[in-house]
Protein backbone atom coordinates (compact mmCIF):
# COMPACT_ATOMS: atom_id res chain seq x y z
CA UNK A 1 0.00 0.00 0.00
CA UNK A 2 0.87 3.82 -0.93
CA UNK A 3 1.78 5.68 1.93
CA UNK A 4 -1.57 7.95 4.02
CA UNK A 5 -1.06 10.93 2.50
CA UNK A 6 -0.74 9.42 -0.52
CA UNK A 7 -3.63 8.21 -0.25
CA UNK A 8 -5.77 11.48 0.81
CA UNK A 9 -4.00 13.85 -1.45
CA UNK A 10 -6.47 13.95 -4.12
CA UNK A 11 -9.06 14.30 -1.52
CA UNK A 12 -7.15 17.23 0.20
CA UNK A 13 -6.48 18.51 -3.66
CA UNK A 14 -8.30 21.94 -4.23
CA UNK A 15 -10.53 20.49 -6.90
CA UNK A 16 -9.96 22.68 -10.38
CA UNK A 17 -11.29 26.21 -10.50
CA UNK A 18 -11.40 26.92 -14.40
CA UNK A 19 -13.99 29.92 -15.46
CA UNK A 20 -16.86 28.20 -16.44
CA UNK A 21 -16.27 30.02 -20.00
CA UNK A 22 -12.86 28.37 -20.43
CA UNK A 23 -14.89 25.27 -20.23
CA UNK A 24 -17.85 26.72 -22.07
CA UNK A 25 -15.50 27.44 -25.31
CA UNK A 26 -13.78 23.82 -24.45
CA UNK A 27 -16.64 22.11 -24.46
CA UNK A 28 -18.74 23.76 -27.51
CA UNK A 29 -14.79 23.48 -29.85
CA UNK A 30 -14.06 20.01 -28.73
CA UNK A 31 -17.63 17.72 -28.32
CA UNK A 32 -19.65 20.53 -30.66
CA UNK A 33 -22.10 21.54 -27.55
CA UNK A 34 -23.41 24.62 -26.45
CA UNK A 35 -25.79 25.68 -23.94
CA UNK A 36 -26.43 26.56 -20.12
CA UNK A 37 -24.29 25.67 -17.14
CA UNK A 38 -25.56 24.10 -13.61
CA UNK A 39 -22.92 23.58 -11.11
CA UNK A 40 -22.78 20.51 -9.46
CA UNK A 41 -21.04 19.87 -5.87
CA UNK A 42 -18.45 17.45 -6.50
CA UNK A 43 -15.47 16.05 -4.06
CA UNK A 44 -12.02 16.05 -6.48
CA UNK A 45 -13.94 17.52 -9.82
CA UNK A 46 -15.34 20.48 -10.92
CA UNK A 47 -18.49 19.19 -12.29
CA UNK A 48 -21.48 20.96 -14.34
CA UNK A 49 -25.12 20.02 -15.59
CA UNK A 50 -24.93 21.42 -19.70
CA UNK A 51 -28.15 21.95 -21.18
CA UNK A 52 -27.57 21.81 -24.49
CA UNK A 53 -29.67 24.16 -27.07
CA UNK A 54 -30.61 21.03 -29.04
CA UNK A 55 -32.35 19.41 -25.71
CA UNK A 56 -30.11 17.56 -24.84
CA UNK A 57 -28.50 17.23 -21.35
CA UNK A 58 -24.77 16.05 -19.98
CA UNK A 59 -22.47 16.32 -16.97
CA UNK A 60 -19.23 18.02 -18.04
CA UNK A 61 -16.49 16.89 -15.65
CA UNK A 62 -13.30 18.54 -15.31
CA UNK A 63 -10.91 16.35 -13.77
CA UNK A 64 -8.66 16.95 -10.69
CA UNK A 65 -4.97 17.26 -11.79
CA UNK A 66 -3.90 15.14 -9.03
CA UNK A 67 -6.00 12.09 -10.52
CA UNK A 68 -3.29 10.12 -13.09
CA UNK A 69 -4.57 9.59 -16.56
CA UNK A 70 -5.17 5.68 -16.09
CA UNK A 71 -7.33 6.01 -13.24
CA UNK A 72 -10.12 8.60 -15.85
CA UNK A 73 -9.36 6.04 -18.40
CA UNK A 74 -10.53 3.64 -16.30
CA UNK A 75 -13.42 4.98 -15.34
CA UNK A 76 -14.45 5.60 -19.10
CA UNK A 77 -13.95 2.11 -20.27
CA UNK A 78 -16.51 0.90 -17.48
CA UNK A 79 -19.16 3.04 -18.71
CA UNK A 80 -18.56 2.13 -22.11
CA UNK A 81 -18.62 -1.76 -20.96
CA UNK A 82 -21.72 -1.37 -18.50
CA UNK A 83 -23.41 0.38 -22.01
CA UNK A 84 -22.57 -2.49 -23.94
CA UNK A 85 -23.66 -4.89 -21.62
CA UNK A 86 -27.03 -2.58 -21.48
CA UNK A 87 -28.74 -4.58 -18.09
CA UNK A 88 -28.04 -1.18 -15.77
CA UNK A 89 -29.08 2.26 -16.30
CA UNK A 90 -25.58 4.66 -16.00
CA UNK A 91 -24.48 7.66 -17.90
CA UNK A 92 -23.19 7.20 -21.44
CA UNK A 93 -19.82 8.69 -22.52
CA UNK A 94 -20.04 11.44 -25.10
CA UNK A 95 -17.29 10.97 -27.89
CA UNK A 96 -15.38 13.90 -28.53
CA UNK A 97 -15.69 15.61 -32.20
CA UNK A 98 -12.24 13.65 -33.03
CA UNK A 99 -13.80 10.07 -31.90
CA UNK A 100 -11.98 10.41 -28.73
CA UNK A 101 -14.11 9.19 -25.42
CA UNK A 102 -12.29 12.79 -23.61
CA UNK A 103 -11.05 16.00 -24.18
CA UNK A 104 -8.03 18.39 -22.32
CA UNK A 105 -8.54 21.83 -20.86
CA UNK A 106 -5.37 24.01 -19.90
CA UNK A 107 -5.55 26.67 -17.47
CA UNK A 108 -3.10 27.98 -14.77
CA UNK A 109 -0.43 25.49 -16.00
CA UNK A 110 -2.25 22.76 -14.99
CA UNK A 111 -3.76 19.84 -17.43
CA UNK A 112 -7.16 18.47 -17.04
CA UNK A 113 -8.86 15.70 -18.63
CA UNK A 114 -12.51 16.90 -20.08
CA UNK A 115 -15.04 14.56 -20.64
CA UNK A 116 -19.12 14.26 -21.14
CA UNK A 117 -21.64 11.77 -19.99
CA UNK A 118 -25.28 11.99 -20.57
CA UNK A 119 -27.40 12.93 -17.74
CA UNK A 120 -29.08 10.39 -16.46
CA UNK A 121 -32.79 10.69 -15.53
CA UNK A 122 -34.69 10.28 -12.06
CA UNK A 123 -34.12 11.85 -9.04
CA UNK A 124 -31.66 11.52 -6.09
CA UNK A 125 -32.49 8.59 -3.73
CA UNK A 126 -32.29 11.32 -1.28
CA UNK A 127 -35.73 12.87 -2.61
CA UNK A 128 -37.77 10.35 -1.67
CA UNK A 129 -38.75 8.17 1.75
CA UNK A 130 -36.90 4.81 1.86
CA UNK A 131 -38.76 2.10 3.24
CA UNK A 132 -38.10 -1.98 3.02
CA UNK A 133 -39.48 -1.77 -0.09
CA UNK A 134 -37.53 0.85 -1.67
CA UNK A 135 -34.32 -0.96 0.28
CA UNK A 136 -34.99 -4.04 -1.48
CA UNK A 137 -35.28 -3.03 -4.74
CA UNK A 138 -31.20 -1.05 -3.88
CA UNK A 139 -30.35 -4.59 -3.23
CA UNK A 140 -31.39 -6.10 -6.40
CA UNK A 141 -30.51 -3.48 -8.84
CA UNK A 142 -26.98 -3.19 -6.74
CA UNK A 143 -26.96 -6.73 -7.65
CA UNK A 144 -27.07 -6.04 -11.31
CA UNK A 145 -25.04 -3.80 -11.25
CA UNK A 146 -22.11 -5.91 -9.80
CA UNK A 147 -23.29 -8.76 -11.75
CA UNK A 148 -22.39 -6.44 -15.28
CA UNK A 149 -19.06 -5.54 -13.92
CA UNK A 150 -18.16 -8.75 -13.01
CA UNK A 151 -15.14 -10.20 -15.20
CA UNK A 152 -14.20 -6.43 -16.20
CA UNK A 153 -11.26 -5.47 -15.90
CA UNK A 154 -8.49 -2.68 -16.66
CA UNK A 155 -4.85 -1.29 -15.52
CA UNK A 156 -6.50 1.62 -13.67
CA UNK A 157 -8.53 -0.62 -11.30
CA UNK A 158 -6.32 0.12 -8.40
CA UNK A 159 -6.89 3.63 -8.08
CA UNK A 160 -5.42 5.17 -4.42
CA UNK A 161 -8.80 6.17 -2.43
CA UNK A 162 -8.93 6.86 0.97
CA UNK A 163 -12.07 6.02 0.68
CA UNK A 164 -11.38 2.41 -0.09
CA UNK A 165 -11.82 0.14 2.69
CA UNK A 166 -9.10 -2.09 1.95
CA UNK A 167 -7.64 1.02 2.94
CA UNK A 168 -9.23 1.83 6.26
CA UNK A 169 -5.57 0.69 8.74
CA UNK A 170 -4.62 4.07 7.03
CA UNK A 171 -7.07 6.26 8.75
CA UNK A 172 -5.40 6.19 12.24
CA UNK A 173 -2.80 8.85 10.90
CA UNK A 174 -6.12 11.16 10.82
CA UNK A 175 -7.69 9.94 14.05
CA UNK A 176 -6.40 13.26 15.82
CA UNK A 177 -8.40 15.43 14.05
CA UNK A 178 -11.30 13.74 15.68
CA UNK A 179 -11.50 15.98 18.60
CA UNK A 180 -14.18 13.99 20.75
CA UNK A 181 -12.24 11.85 22.97
CA UNK A 182 -15.39 9.35 22.95
CA UNK A 183 -16.03 9.28 19.05
CA UNK A 184 -12.47 9.03 18.64
CA UNK A 185 -12.75 6.01 21.04
CA UNK A 186 -15.67 4.67 19.15
CA UNK A 187 -14.06 4.94 15.52
CA UNK A 188 -10.22 3.50 16.59
CA UNK A 189 -12.22 0.29 18.26
CA UNK A 190 -14.31 -0.18 14.86
CA UNK A 191 -10.87 0.07 13.21
CA UNK A 192 -9.81 -2.48 15.05
CA UNK A 193 -12.44 -4.94 14.88
CA UNK A 194 -11.96 -5.00 10.96
CA UNK A 195 -8.09 -5.47 11.16
CA UNK A 196 -8.74 -8.18 13.79
CA UNK A 197 -11.66 -9.52 11.79
CA UNK A 198 -11.60 -8.43 8.10
CA UNK A 199 -8.33 -7.96 7.08
CA UNK A 200 -7.53 -12.03 7.70
CA UNK A 201 -10.24 -12.55 5.08
CA UNK A 202 -9.66 -11.09 2.43
CA UNK A 203 -7.51 -13.20 0.48
CA UNK A 204 -10.80 -15.71 0.47
CA UNK A 205 -13.06 -13.08 -0.56
CA UNK A 206 -14.56 -12.82 -4.55
CA UNK A 207 -13.18 -9.69 -5.70
CA UNK A 208 -14.04 -7.17 -8.95
CA UNK A 209 -14.53 -3.92 -9.79
CA UNK A 210 -17.48 -2.65 -7.81
CA UNK A 211 -18.92 0.84 -7.97
CA UNK A 212 -18.13 1.83 -4.38
CA UNK A 213 -20.02 4.30 -3.56
CA UNK A 214 -23.81 3.53 -3.73
CA UNK A 215 -24.99 6.27 -1.78
CA UNK A 216 -28.18 8.27 -1.73
CA UNK A 217 -26.69 10.97 -4.03
CA UNK A 218 -25.33 8.33 -6.36
CA UNK A 219 -28.60 6.20 -6.61
CA UNK A 220 -31.45 7.70 -8.84
CA UNK A 221 -34.79 6.46 -8.67
CA UNK A 222 -37.76 7.30 -10.65
CA UNK A 223 -40.31 9.38 -9.00
CA UNK A 224 -43.37 8.39 -10.45
CA UNK A 225 -43.20 4.54 -9.24
CA UNK A 226 -40.31 5.29 -6.47
CA UNK A 227 -38.35 2.16 -7.97
CA UNK A 228 -34.35 2.58 -8.69
CA UNK A 229 -33.96 4.10 -12.46
CA UNK A 230 -29.93 4.49 -12.86
CA UNK A 231 -26.49 4.58 -10.96
CA UNK A 232 -24.71 7.42 -11.35
CA UNK A 233 -20.57 9.35 -10.30
CA UNK A 234 -18.55 5.86 -11.13
CA UNK A 235 -15.27 7.95 -9.39
CA UNK A 236 -14.59 5.99 -6.22
CA UNK A 237 -14.70 2.59 -8.32
CA UNK A 238 -12.04 -0.07 -7.16
CA UNK A 239 -11.49 -3.76 -7.85
CA UNK A 240 -12.09 -5.24 -4.41
CA UNK A 241 -14.20 -7.77 -2.66
CA UNK A 242 -18.05 -7.74 -4.01
CA UNK A 243 -18.90 -7.63 -0.47
CA UNK A 244 -18.06 -3.78 0.15
CA UNK A 245 -19.72 -2.65 -2.48
CA UNK A 246 -22.72 -4.21 0.05
CA UNK A 247 -21.72 -3.13 2.87
CA UNK A 248 -20.73 0.49 1.28
CA UNK A 249 -24.45 0.81 0.65
CA UNK A 250 -25.92 -0.40 3.39
CA UNK A 251 -24.04 2.13 5.69
CA UNK A 252 -26.05 4.71 4.39
CA UNK A 253 -29.09 2.94 5.28
CA UNK A 254 -29.73 4.60 8.84
CA UNK A 255 -32.34 3.90 10.91
CA UNK A 256 -34.03 7.00 12.71
CA UNK A 257 -35.85 4.17 14.78
CA UNK A 258 -34.89 1.75 17.20
CA UNK A 259 -34.37 -1.02 14.76
CA UNK A 260 -30.88 -0.69 13.10
CA UNK A 261 -31.52 -3.58 10.62
CA UNK A 262 -35.04 -1.96 9.54
CA UNK A 263 -33.39 -1.35 5.98
CA UNK A 264 -30.47 -2.96 6.08
CA UNK A 265 -32.20 -6.41 6.45
CA UNK A 266 -34.08 -5.93 3.13
CA UNK A 267 -31.47 -4.23 1.28
CA UNK A 268 -29.23 -7.30 1.86
CA UNK A 269 -31.91 -9.68 0.62
CA UNK A 270 -33.28 -8.22 -1.96
CA UNK A 271 -29.37 -8.31 -2.84
CA UNK A 272 -28.88 -12.08 -2.10
CA UNK A 273 -32.31 -13.06 -4.14
CA UNK A 274 -30.26 -11.48 -7.27
CA UNK A 275 -26.39 -12.34 -6.60
CA UNK A 276 -26.23 -14.34 -3.63
CA UNK A 277 -23.40 -13.92 -0.49
CA UNK A 278 -21.45 -16.00 1.04
CA UNK A 279 -22.01 -17.53 4.46
CA UNK A 280 -18.13 -15.81 5.28
CA UNK A 281 -19.58 -12.56 3.02
CA UNK A 282 -22.73 -12.12 5.50
CA UNK A 283 -20.63 -12.62 9.05
CA UNK A 284 -18.29 -10.18 7.72
CA UNK A 285 -21.11 -7.15 7.00
CA UNK A 286 -21.51 -5.68 10.75
CA UNK A 287 -17.59 -5.00 10.39
CA UNK A 288 -17.87 -3.58 7.06
CA UNK A 289 -20.69 -1.29 7.62
CA UNK A 290 -19.32 0.04 10.58
CA UNK A 291 -16.06 0.85 9.07
CA UNK A 292 -17.58 2.79 6.54
CA UNK A 293 -19.10 4.64 8.96
CA UNK A 294 -15.91 5.05 10.43
CA UNK A 295 -14.65 6.05 7.45
CA UNK A 296 -17.08 8.51 7.05
CA UNK A 297 -16.97 9.97 10.50
CA UNK A 298 -13.09 10.22 10.44
CA UNK A 299 -12.82 12.13 6.56
CA UNK A 300 -15.58 14.42 8.32
CA UNK A 301 -13.82 15.22 10.74
CA UNK A 302 -10.78 15.65 8.83
CA UNK A 303 -12.73 17.60 6.32
CA UNK A 304 -13.59 20.42 8.91
CA UNK A 305 -10.08 21.02 9.63
CA UNK A 306 -8.59 20.56 5.82
CA UNK A 307 -11.27 22.59 4.01
CA UNK A 308 -12.34 26.24 4.33
CA UNK A 309 -15.91 26.88 5.89
CA UNK A 310 -16.69 27.80 2.98
CA UNK A 311 -15.96 25.07 0.64
CA UNK A 312 -19.39 23.32 -0.72
CA UNK A 313 -18.41 20.06 -0.74
CA UNK A 314 -17.43 20.38 2.89
CA UNK A 315 -20.79 21.23 3.68
CA UNK A 316 -22.68 19.38 1.78
CA UNK A 317 -21.23 16.49 3.84
CA UNK A 318 -21.95 18.02 6.83
CA UNK A 319 -25.62 18.20 6.13
CA UNK A 320 -25.51 14.42 4.59
CA UNK A 321 -23.65 12.85 7.42
CA UNK A 322 -23.71 14.01 10.71
CA UNK A 323 -26.05 11.07 11.48
CA UNK A 324 -23.12 8.86 10.49
CA UNK A 325 -22.03 8.75 14.60
CA UNK A 326 -25.72 8.60 15.89
CA UNK A 327 -25.63 5.08 13.63
CA UNK A 328 -22.33 3.66 14.65
CA UNK A 329 -23.52 4.21 17.67
CA UNK A 330 -26.79 1.92 17.03
CA UNK A 331 -24.64 -0.91 15.44
CA UNK A 332 -22.31 -0.86 18.28
CA UNK A 333 -25.32 -1.36 20.61
CA UNK A 334 -27.17 -4.03 18.39
CA UNK A 335 -24.00 -6.03 18.50
CA UNK A 336 -22.29 -8.71 16.07
CA UNK A 337 -24.35 -11.42 16.77
CA UNK A 338 -27.93 -9.80 16.55
CA UNK A 339 -26.78 -8.17 13.29
CA UNK A 340 -25.64 -11.35 12.14
CA UNK A 341 -28.91 -13.50 13.02
CA UNK A 342 -30.78 -10.40 11.98
CA UNK A 343 -29.28 -11.38 8.22
CA UNK A 344 -29.70 -14.53 8.22
CA UNK A 345 -33.60 -14.67 9.09
CA UNK A 346 -33.84 -12.08 5.97
CA UNK A 347 -31.70 -13.62 3.19
CA UNK A 348 -33.90 -17.32 4.42
CA UNK A 349 -36.99 -15.71 4.89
Amino acid sequence: MSSPVTAHAAVSAEPPRVPLAEIELAVERQFGCRGSYLPLVSERDQNYRLKASSGAEYVVKVTSAAEPRRVSDFQIAALLHLEKVGTVSVPKVVAALDGRHSGRIEYAGKSHMLRLVSYLAGEPLTTVPVNANTARDIGASLARLDLALDGFSHQGENPVLLWDLQRAGELRDLLDRIDNAAIRRRVLRTIDDYDQRVLPELGSLHTQVIHGDANPENILVDPASGRVSGFIDFGDMVRAPLVFDVAIAASYLRASQADALNLIAPFVAGYHAVQPLSVAELALLFDLVRVRLATTITLLYWRLDARDHDDPYRQKTLDQESDAIAFLTMLDDLGRAAFSRGLQRAVSG
